[in-house]
Formats: structure tokens, sequence, C-alpha cells
């Protein structure tokens, strides 16, 4: 049988995309050979193919305006959301699109996928004219990456949609997608977060006590402080609290808390970039971090509880409130709150333990599997279900 081609397209703005472009990748590698013969995947970053121009647009303003002009990135979001699709700032946007992503077509042409699956909207928007026109021929499919949906996710011609959670497949089906192409599958996480871990063996690995309190913060943000200064008020809180800090793939943070964990021997375990993060969850009880799609949907399925720190204006700050809803995070604003919901859950395990059992509940691990079993139209396997307010 002639295998099955599947290519992933993302755009490394931020990591949550490219992450799961590489969860689905990871899991269709490790599926390969089911029921519908083998399966390659590709994964590509489309930035990679777009001229330098867009490529700066994409990454260079949008990080620029995300840390620095955040009240103008959530005015651009709303603005963008509540625009017309048919309005004359998206037409111009397309058109700069299409003229700055030919390199992009030729390498799609090249790669001759029989499936497609977008873990961003900017290549569905560019392949929505291509599947119309005829030039692209093969199904292409949207996953969304966070736990809302914003309107530059909708385009037609795409084959389908995958959702995170019901209410983003209600948005769908309300801005016109049909409700047969709408599937809730989760945000796709990688394979290891399907396992089993030994949380006794994981902590061991960082030299810590698997029995004691354990805290993971990852990064830290705006009206935080450097990762190192959080990571030291965090400990000064009580002297039996454990804590995993991450300086990502910043040298100066990891000194800093390497230092800060010579000075207290046993209860901190500093990392740089690391690509085990289920294994750091399988030995923590609560997360510190920025709400991005991908790192939540992560803690969700280790059943984690969060305080979520320093959103993203636009996707990160509705990320926060669907967990806060949910009953799986507290918000912090500043450290001040960080200190204070912390004691609090501290002083109130009961409340971390349902916090514990909601997120473990909201979990969706098999999100991959799910994504590709409906892409492959695998049989028996009930990869996804329609969305119950889709009528």
């Amino acid at each position: 049988m002639t295998p099955k081609k599947i290519l992933m397209l993302s755009a490394s703005a931020g990591t949550g995309h490219t992450r799961a472009a590489e969860a689905l990748r990871a899991c269709a590698i490790a599926s390969a050979g089911g029921a519908d013969g083998a399966v390659s995947a590709v994964h590509l970053d489309i930035l990679q193919f777009v001229t330098p121009r867009l490529r700066t647009l994409y990454t260079d303003v949008y990080l620029f305006m995300v840390r620095r002009t955040p009240a103008l990135w959530r005015y651009l979001y709303r603005v963008t959301n509540d625009a017309k699709p048919d309005g004359l700032s998206h037409e111009v946007r397309r058109w700069a699109e299409r003229i700055n992503s030919r390199p992009l077509l030729a390498e799609i042409a090249r790669c001759a996928p029989d499936i497609i699956i977008c873990t961003h909207f900017l290549p569905a928007e560019i392949l929505s004219e291509q599947v119309a026109s005829g030039a692209i021929q093969c199904p292409v499919w949207v996953q969304v990456t966070d736990f809302d949906l914003h309107r530059m996710w909708v385009h037609a011609h795409m084959a389908g949609y995958f959702a995170p959670n019901d209410e983003v497949a209600y948005r769908m089906h309300a801005q016109g997608i049909a409700q047969e192409a709408i599937h809730v599958t989760g945000i796709p996480i990688m394979p290891a977060f399907v396992q089993k871990l030994d949380r006794t063996l994981c902590a061991a690995e960082l030299g810590l006590d698997a029995g004691q309190m354990t805290v993971l913060l990852m990064g830290a943000g705006a009206g935080f402080g450097s990762v190192a200064a959080l990571a030291e008020r965090l400990l000064g809180l009580a002297g039996d609290v454990q804590l995993i800090a991450l300086a990502g793939k910043e040298p100066a943070s990891l000194l800093a808390l390497q230092e800060l964990a010579a000075r207290h021997p046993g209860r901190l375990a500093p990392l740089g970039y690391t690509d085990r993060v289920e294994r750091l969850m399988a030995c923590a009880d609560l997360v510190v971090t920025k709400p991005g799609g991908l790192t939540t949907a992560e803690a969700l399925a280790m059943g984690l509880p969060m305080i979520v720190i320093a959103p993203i204006p636009g996707q990160e700050e509705r990320n926060a409130n669907y967990l806060l809803e949910q009953g799986v995070a507290f918000k912090a604003f500043d450290v001040l709150a960080l200190e204070f919901r912390l004691r609090y859950l501290l002083e109130h395990p009961a409340k971390l333990a349902d916090m514990r059992k909601k997120a473990g509940a909201l979990g969706r691990a098999d999100a991959a599997r799910r994504v590709l079993d409906t892409v492959l139209h695998r049989p028996g396997n009930s990869p996804c279900r329609p969305h119950r307010y889709c009528n």
C-alpha cells in the first residue's frame, strides 16, 4: 500500500503552533503502519519559506508588540477579530501574504502531500485560495491551538477544523463552519504525555524529594521580574516547598538559578531548555506559567493545577479566562498576588486536590491521535465527536 504523506504547516510566531505540529508528526511516526498502511509525516515552519518582510511581520513585529506595546496588540487582536472577513484591511493583508509566499507554495508542491494540517492561521489562509483554484487538491485541515477562536483562523475550503473544547466548536459553527466539519479533539501534545510516569523516579532525576510539595516555575513575565528573582521569592514562602525553575534558552538566567540553588540545597532544581517537560510535570503539584495553549494543554493532560501569570493580551488572556472558569487555575497579576495564591493553596490542600481532579477531567492527552485518526479516516476508533450545540 502506498504510504500516505501528511504535511504539518506551522509558523514560529511563538512556540505553541510549532509544538502542536511536532506533536502531530511524532504521533504519526509512532502510529505508522496502522490500518491505513504506512504514514509519513513532514513538518514545515512556513516562515522559512516566505520572503524576509513577511517573516519579519509575523515574528519580530509580533514579538515587539506583545512585549513592548501589549495594549496595542490587545487592540489589534480585537479589531482584526471584529473586522468583516471581506473588508479592505483583510483583503490587503491577504494580497501581501499571497505575493510573499510563493516559495512556500513551491515547497508544498515539491512535498506532494496527501493531507495537510495547519496549526497556524497563516498557512490556512494562504492555502484557502489555492484549494479554491484547484492548485492544491489534497484536503487541508486546521487545528486551533488556543482555548479561543480568532476570526483569522476561519477560512473557506478547509476539509475540517479541530477544536480544543466545546465553546470553540460553538464559535466555529457560529462563524459559518459546517457542523460535520467540526471535531472536538483537544490540542495536540507530544505522545510522552500519554505515558504513566513514576513521580518518585522523576523527582529523583532532579535531586528532589517526591514526598514534598513541588512547584514547577515555567518562566516569568512582565511585572514579575527575572526567573531567578521570582524563584527566590517563592522559596521564601515555606521551608518545605521545592521548586523546579526553567530558564529556557537564557544562559544568564540559568546561571542565576544555579547560584540560587547552591544557597538552597535540595530545594531548587534549575534547568535550561528541556524537551522533557512531561517528567517535570509528573513530579510537580502545581505549575506557575504563562497561559499558552500548548503549555496549559500539557498541564491539563497531567492533571496539574496552575497559577497563570503575565498572559499575552488576546489569546492568552482568553486561555486564562477559560482555565479560571473551569476551576483548574488561579490568576496572579503581580508577585504579591502570586505569593498570596500560592500560600492559600499550601494552606488549603483540599482546594488544590479539587483543582487537580478538575484538571485531569479536562485533559486530552490523546488529542494528536484523535486528529490523525480523523484525517486518515481510520475505522472503528471514534476519533472525535461533533459539537452538541451545532444544530
